[in-house]
């Protein structure tokens, strides 16, 4: 397998690479055909959505080469003084470029005089400069910076889409990925291709036969074991506290990260709901559970065990893991209440 990253390996080039994103990538592409290009971008949206990928392709699209290119970490380049060294940098015309495009990344983390010696430059910047905002935390970029950019919201991409997009490069790097396989590295990347892609280098990594199945990323990942997960539910739905109880302790031990546990608990304890209550949905759960969650799942909606509250109680105990001295405590608290409610 190559040794460069697979994020980097397999980084959208143009925007027709770029998944999950049109609403951008059509915009931006009519502007350019129309000539009708800003002089500066705001790209918002969580982490690995792809916002310096898209705009390394925009700069591309433009005609700016890497001489023009200009990358800057506002994370570790976020002082009054940074920003003037900027300044004084945009007045000089491009090496061999129409435009000079700066990229400004984690753009919310610049202090306040830093913005405050930014804004007279973004306001009237020269006709060769560009530029090009990213972050995650939009609310912490000043309205008066917003209000003077053309904003871009990034969607988090689906699950399905991370699946695919996951198995795809496993496919191209010589291997077979299982469709829970695939499930699941797109589960864990909760929202980010960038993490999809590193959670499948280290699954690739340890894989023997190049056909990588389920057991593989969990051992890996450490993910809850997909056996164990089933077996909760059960006995969630048998009203077992002791065995449900019991099977916490174990993930527990084996250092399972229990939010990622109890996510994991709550999509099979929905899909009951959702084939109790809307069986057509069947083929919509089938694209994010194995067959044998679909068919435990098919096995539990006539059982009363499971009901609304037991999804109520166990999104509670979700929310509440962030803050809890022990991450399980919220969980089994969970458990017990759900169990005694039902005696």
């Amino acid at each position: 397998m190559n040794s460069t990253a697979l994020y980097r390996t397999y980084r959208p080039q143009t925007f027709k690479d770029v998944q999950g994103q049109e609403h951008v990538t059509e915009v931006l592409e009519a502007a350019i055909k129309k000539g009708q290009i800003a002089h500066a971008y705001l790209f918002s949206g969580s982490r690995g959505t792809g916002k310096t990928s898209m705009a390394r392709i925009f700069a591309r699209e433009i005609g700016c080469t890497d001489k023009d290119l200009y990358e800057i970490d506002a994370a570790s380049n976020n002082s009054v003084d940074d920003i003037r060294e900027l300044r004084e940098g945009v007045y000089v015309v491009p090496f061999e470029s129409p435009y000079k495009v700066y990229i400004v990344d984690e753009a919310h983390m610049l202090s306040k005089s830093a913005w405050n010696a930014f804004l007279k430059t973004l306001e009237e910047p020269p006709a060769h400069a560009i530029f090009i905002l990213a972050t995650t935390e939009l609310n912490k970029v000043p309205a008066t910076i917003q209000s003077r950019c053309d904003v871009y919201t990034f969607k988090q991409p689906t699950r399905e889409l991370l699946a695919k997009t996951v198995t795809a490069v496993a496919k191209k790097e010589g291997y077979t990925l299982e469709r829970a396989s695939a499930e699941l590295i797109a589960l864990l990347a909760e929202g980010a291709f960038r993490d999809a892609l590193g959670i499948l280098q280290k699954v690739l990594t340890v894989s023997k036969d190049k056909k990588v199945d389920i057991s593989e990323v969990e051992r890996v990942t450490g993910a809850p074991q997909a056996e164990q997960v089933r077996a909760l539910v059960s006995a969630l739905a048998a009203s077992d506290s002791a065995t449900a109880l019991q099977l916490v302790h174990k993930a527990v031990d084996g250092n399972v990260d229990m939010r990622m546990y109890s996510k994991l608990l709550l999509e099979r304890i929905r899909a009951v709901l959702i084939l109790r209550h809307a069986p057509d949905m069947r083929p919509v759960l089938e694209e994010s559970l194995s067959p044998d969650d679909i068919t435990l799942a098919e096995g539990l909606t006539k059982e009363k065990g499971i009901t609304s509250n037991t999804l109520r109680a166990l999104l509670d105990a979700q929310s509440l893991m962030a803050y809890a001295a022990l991450p399980h405590l919220p969980l089994e608290l969970a458990i017990i209440d759900i169990c005694v409610e039902r005696r």
